[in-house]
């Protein structure tokens, strides 16, 4: 009986193949093909592709044809689903007025959990792209606003991997602009996961590719960081210091001397270092790794900052924290265990970010001799232990191979060493006569001769990974009273030759929480359920 069926629809398919221009008159035909979604599952396979053949000859039987492919969709058989993702283009072949339900229903299965049939929805969609840009986009962002979260995830995740393998060649002036607006849209209410997606997303089309767009990007993160909220630090879901982080870092790559940080170093030094000892809760230590999070990034940006505003109080709040990891020298005799705690890390942030941002008020030290004095004692001081450490990291580090230097614990010793240098070469400025602030060096995270605009891989990577590129360097005792761990794995802990140098070591992973916290609850865990495939256009 399936035999003769099989051929029954062949000789249907014949009658409308042989009608060249009178198509339209064979209806019943192609009735005959879309009942045949009901047979077997070669028929079904057949049905899929003599119903896209001649979809676009009977404008009647639209509706009916378009729910006929989508029976197919849901099939329970694979083969069959995948002929039918991928027949579903070819009904907007000369029809374009469909490509936004196909589109949307295309973007519903991209839940597929079988990856030979994602890879067919992903062909699909990538094939309408192609065929009608804003249209598929148009279904797309449906989906986007009006689906589940789930399907809003992978909509997002499905734009910002094919445009960036891609490129926006695929899509004209028009098209593009829709794109960037529509982002731009789903951005007023988004968690940090899709932050992360959008800004990767918007940074491949062409607002990447000039400093005008690049300024529409950091303006984004900006509003995103809500600088003018004051910084919240004992907020229990840390949500106030995630949010800053992460806009931050997606703001850093933009940055140049055309494109100025300067109202997130204003932010900074008004609302975070006031309150940076209480980032991370209130017990001894248990903060330190987002602490030394938020120190790297005002070193960063401290590069491209512009004219501050009040810039010598603004400044002095950057001192002002300095002084608190520079200590003073220990009156009379001390044992190895008086010594006082040095946190190389903290200091080559806010030494640089200080010597960077110094340079706008030079002669503020100056004025004060006692504060001068007492600046010089702590610098001093500190210097020796730095140069003591170097010495050690030289010793150690001499004579290693290639291959060596590649192992962690050199890597290490290496990093360590960087800052240490860094370190050295800002207190010899300083320890000028007035101060000067003329000298430049990397900061020791950062490659050599690094372009804070063009070095785009490094800095997602850095998002990606939550920072896990600068590790705290220490000086003296390495216990904190209460050492933390980053979920199962405890702190690494690198000490050289001497028993009284230390090395310690954490990698910080922030928290992915959402970018607009409580509000996007309401829109994404439980404040939608997921809209009907089969919906009215």
């Amino acid at each position: 009986m399936s035999t003769d069926n099989i051929e029954k629809l062949y000789k249907h398919f014949g009658v409308l193949a042989d009608a060249k221009d009178k198509v339209s008159e064979h209806e019943d035909d192609y009735l005959e093909i879309l009942k045949a979604v009901k047979g077997s599952d070669k028929e079904k396979r057949l049905a899929s592709q003599f119903i896209a053949r001649f979809f676009k000859y009977f404008p009647t039987l639209t509706d009916q044809a378009i729910e006929a492919q989508l029976d197919l969709c849901e099939d329970e058989d694979l083969a069959i689903r995948k002929q039918a993702i991928k027949d579903l283009p070819r009904l907007c072949q000369d029809l374009k007025d469909y490509t936004q339900r196909i589109a949307d229903i295309l973007a519903q299965l991209l839940q597929a959990q079988d990856s030979s049939e994602l890879s067919v929805v992903h062909n699909s969609l990538m094939s309408l792209l192609k065929l009608d840009p804003k249209g598929t986009l148009t279904g797309i962002f449906s989906q986007i606003f009006n689906g589940d979260d789930a399907s809003r995830e992978q909509c997002l995740k499905f734009l910002t991997v094919k445009v960036k393998n891609q490129g926006t060649d695929i899509f004209d002036k028009e098209s593009e602009d829709f794109l960037i607006s529509e982002a731009k849209k789903v951005l007023q209410d988004v968690t940090a996961e899709e932050f992360h997606l959008l800004m990767e997303l918007l940074n491949a089309t062409r607002l990447g590719k000039t400093v005008s767009g690049q300024k529409d990007l950091v303006d984004i993160a900006a509003e995103q960081a809500e600088l003018d909220q004051p910084f919240n630090p004992s907020d229990p879901e840390n949500e106030s210091f995630d949010r800053l982080v992460n806009c931050v870092k997606h703001a850093l790559p933009y940055f140049s001397k055309q494109l100025e940080s300067t109202r997130f170093v204003t932010y900074f030094c008004d609302e975070v270092l006031p309150q940076l000892h209480l980032v991370g809760g209130a017990d001894e230590g248990s903060g330190a790794d987002q602490q030394l999070e938020l120190l790297n990034l005002l070193a960063e940006l401290s590069t491209f900052c512009g004219t501050l505003e009040k810039a010598e109080t603004r400044v002095d709040k950057v001192f002002t924290r300095l002084l608190d990891y520079m200590p003073l020298p220990p009156d009379g005799e001390t044992t190895d265990e008086a010594e006082p705690r040095l946190d190389f890390s903290h200091v080559e942030c806010l030494i640089y970010s200080y010597h960077r941002l110094g340079r706008q008020c030079p002669d503020a030290l100056a004025k004060d001799a006692e504060k001068l004095k007492d600046f010089r004692l702590r610098l001093h001081y500190f210097a020796r232990s730095v140069q003591g450490y170097m010495k050690k990291l030289q010793e150690a580090l001499r004579g290693k191979t290639g291959e060596e230097l590649k192992s962690e614990e050199n890597k290490l010793k290496v990093v360590a060493l960087k800052t240490t240098s860094n370190i050295n070469t800002l207190i010899k400025d300083l320890f000028h006569t007035p101060p000067s602030f003329k000298s430049v060096i990397t900061l020791s995270w950062k490659p050599a001769n690094a372009s804070y605009t063009s070095d785009r891989a490094l800095e997602k990577e850095s998002v990606r990974a939550g920072n896990k590129r600068h590790t705290p360097i220490t000086f003296g005792d390495a216990s904190p009273k209460h050492p933390r761990t980053v979920g199962s794995n405890p702190r690494e802990i690198y000490t050289p030759p001497s028993g009284k140098y230390s090395n310690k070591v954490s990698s910080y992973m922030p928290q992915r929480g959402g970018v607009r916290g409580n509000r996007s609850r309401g829109r994404g865990f439980g404040g939608r359920t997921r809209g009907p495939w089969r919906r009215n256009y």
